[in-house]
């Protein structure tokens, strides 16, 4: 019988133990596939200019906002916020963390409206399923701008806030570079007039001669700095650019849900992430 107690009593001593073991073990996996991606040196702030997205919008749905009739997006609006390595790769899909709209309840008037995906169907998030377009830019970069952002609402709250406070789309306006089907305005003049508002160099994303993308960088602490340098900036005027020296800011003209009406025609391109 006392060997019998002795055996239970170890018994119990061993399961707590175990579990703790368990446990800690389980935390440190954790750890270690967070740390596999080192942490990232800047952020981008990646914009889309609607005018050239919605241009190669071939069906509507509720979702996309290239079919809101006169409420579709005329500025840039927001692709996502992008932690960088220097050397040009970038960290993604860093920790689990599914995307909770719930959380983000009070934000959604904004990010309808500065924040609208620009195209149908699902967006592919970190662990082999489809979600909102939120949802990917959230489990793909969003999880990866630790130790600076840490949740889910902080991460949509900083990029609403660093997309108001540096209005791209109305400093080209104030510089005359204003939507147009028929003009054509100098690269180096649009960077100019953004250097001069912000004091960073962006980079820009063109297809067909159109400005597609355009990206504003920061240092962890928010803020502006190069988004290009050395070399590289000399690709903003070369044939490696996908940007021409002169480009285009087009119109869209949307019919809304029953019909798709383009100002020019135009062969979609990938999306990009």
């Amino acid at each position: 019988m006392a060997s019998l107690s002795v055996k239970s009593t170890l018994v119990h001593l061993q399961l707590p133990l175990l579990i703790f073991l368990t446990a800690s073990f389980c935390m440190v996996e954790e750890v270690r596939a967070t740390q596999g991606q080192r942490e990232f040196d800047y952020f981008k702030l990646a914009l889309q200019w609607p005018g050239t997205y919605c241009q190669s919008t071939r069906q509507c749905c509720s979702s996309n906002a290239c079919c809101r009739g006169s409420n579709a997006p005329t500025e840039f609006t927001i692709h996502g916020l992008w932690p960088d390595y220097n050397d040009g790769t970038w960290p993604a899909c860093c920790r689990r963390s599914d995307f909770d709209e719930k959380e983000i309840s009070t934000l959604l008037d904004g990010l309808q409206k500065y924040w609208p995906t620009l195209s149908c169907g699902s967006s592919s998030t970190c662990h082999g399923t489809k979600g909102s377009f939120w949802a990917h830019e959230w489990e793909k970069h969003g999880t990866c701008s630790s130790p600076v952002v840490h949740d889910e609402y902080s991460y949509f709250v900083t990029v609403l806030n660093l997309f108001f406070k540096y209005n791209v789309t109305k400093v080209l306006n104030e510089a005359g570079y204003i939507p147009s089907n028929t003009e054509k305005y100098p690269l180096g003049g649009i960077v100019s007039a953004i250097e001069n508002a912000f004091h960073t160099t962006p980079s820009l994303v063109c297809s067909r001669g159109a400005v597609k993308e355009l990206y504003l960088c920061f240092y962890k602490d928010f803020k502006p700095r190069d988004c290009v340098v050395g070399s590289i900036m000399k690709d903003i005027y070369s044939s490696r650019s996908s940007c021409p020296k002169y480009v285009s800011l087009p119109l869209y003209f949307s019919s809304g849900l029953g019909a798709v009406k383009t100002a020019i025609p135009w062969m979609p391109d990938n999306e990009a992430l």
